[in-house]
């Protein structure tokens, strides 16, 4: 970790956010504070947190309002956002990761965990692979100095979870991709976190591909692998 790492705790609830600051400081971040989804995007505007740990309960935009509006935003879309909330129900999860959430903990919460989860997320981000390095897969060019990713030309903006996937996938072509094995290498997750993180993600890096989106198959019943040519049978829908 570098000392330029700053997390902004977005929580309108101020003992839940001095308790996450302190944790977050503890173990070595700079931390500010937002209590509201407005001060929220300003925050990230001005200050351009390394990551954002985001409750969805907050006056003016709620956590969901704000997370879309930064996938939105082509300077701020691949801010890395880690959802803290007591909203336990699958929907509200499984929404946050289709509005594009690196990940999502649920209220009351363990302190450790949380620091290992931002952890991890940075990780992920800082990955930094070698320079000069374009990967092609069909009309989908991968970037590895500049992270940027296009499709036929056409530029898309990934989330660093997206990408870290799509790279996974690229680089392993051909060859199936358990889905447990995805939330090791990707999430850094014990095997025993719910496979349906990965089913979400894939379904919204899909959205993003357009028309390469046939290029990721799902292996019904076990994972996800990127074809090694577009004349592969068609997709499978996701188990």
């Amino acid at each position: 970790m570098t000392a330029q790492e700053r997390i902004l705790v977005v929580d309108d609830e101020p003992d839940i956010a001095a308790l996450v600051s302190y944790h977050l400081a503890r173990s070595g971040y700079a931390v500010s504070t937002a209590a509201s989804g407005p001060e929220a995007l300003s925050a990230v505007r001005q200050m351009r947190p390394a990551l954002v740990v985001l409750d969805l309960m907050l006056p003016g935009l709620s956590g969901y309002e704000v997370i879309e509006q930064l996938r939105g935003d082509r300077e701020l879309a691949d801010t890395p956002v880690l959802m803290l909330t007591a909203r336990r129900e699958e929907a509200d999860r499984l929404r946050g990761f289709t509005l594009g959430a690196d990940d999502y903990l649920t209220k009351p919460f363990s302190a450790p965990e949380l620091v290992l989860r931002v952890g991890a997320i940075l990780r992920r981000t800082r990955a930094a692979p070698p320079s000069g390095d374009v990967i092609a897969a069909g009309p989908i060019a991968i970037d590895r100095a500049t992270h940027a990713v296009t499709v036929s030309g056409r530029a898309i903006e990934l989330t660093p979870t997206e990408y870290k996937l799509l790279i996974l996938l690229a680089e392993r072509r051909g060859r199936v991709q358990p889905r447990q094995h995805l939330l090791q290498l990707v999430w850094e997750a014990a095997p025993d976190v719910q496979t349906r993180t990965v089913d979400m993600h894939v379904q919204r890096l899909r959205g993003k591909l357009g028309e390469a989106a046939d290029l990721i198959e799902t292996i019904r019943g076990f994972g996800y692998r990127m074809r090694p040519d577009r004349a592969s049978s068609p997709r499978e829908e996701t188990s």
